[in-house]
């Protein structure tokens, strides 16, 4: 299947507040995420879970959120600083050349990856990419969209990542997706 790009302006439907019912950012990421961290939302758009994750790492941590599309970005940056959390996030644009994680080798605590990998033209160098900048048994949790993605699919992207460095530890049940819990161990 070719790669989907969601339109910047489904941003805002994606970010509306019946969201949490299906996708609450505090059941979904909040077990991984304390304070201090440096978590990475790739994937971020308007920051559904951007924020809140920004609340949950606290002044002393930070947030980097990537994105393909300037205009998500754009909308997460208005709304971080209506929040008042623009210090902790660190926005960043991906490109088809690389994945935007630049200088973050090694030092990041949890990646989330939502709804994004069936986005990617080769998800391999995303999970190459990742792989390098997780700490050691750190953690990826990796989440697709179960009517668009279909099993098999998923399984692929799965192995994808496995192929990187990555092991599955959990498949946690979220909410109309299909759902991993990685971590990356001593390579």
């Amino acid at each position: 299947m070719a790669p989907f790009v969601c339109p910047w302006w489904l941003g805002y439907f994606l970010i509306s507040p019946l969201r949490r019912y299906a996708h609450d950012p505090g059941r979904i990421v909040g077990p991984h995420i304390g304070p201090g961290m440096t978590v990475v939302d790739f994937g971020c758009g308007m920051g559904h879970f951007s924020l809140p994750m920004a609340t949950m790492v606290g002044p002393k941590g930070r947030v980097v959120c990537v994105d393909i599309q300037p205009k998500m970005l754009a909308g997460l940056a208005r709304r971080a600083a209506k929040a008042g959390l623009t210090e902790r996030l660190d926005l960043r644009v991906a490109s088809p050349d690389g994945p935007g994680l630049a200088g973050l080798a090694g030092q990041v605590d949890f990646v989330l990856a939502f709804y994004v990998a069936h986005e990617l033209p080769d998800s391999a160098l995303l999970f190459t990419e990742l792989a390098s900048t997780l700490a050691t048994h750190r953690c990826l949790l990796l989440a697709e969209p179960i009517l668009h993605v279909r099993k098999g699919s998923f399984s692929d992207t799965v192995a994808a990542a496995e192929r990187a460095g990555f092991m599955v530890v959990d498949r946690p049940t979220i909410r109309r997706s299909r759902a991993v819990l990685l971590t990356r161990s001593e390579i």
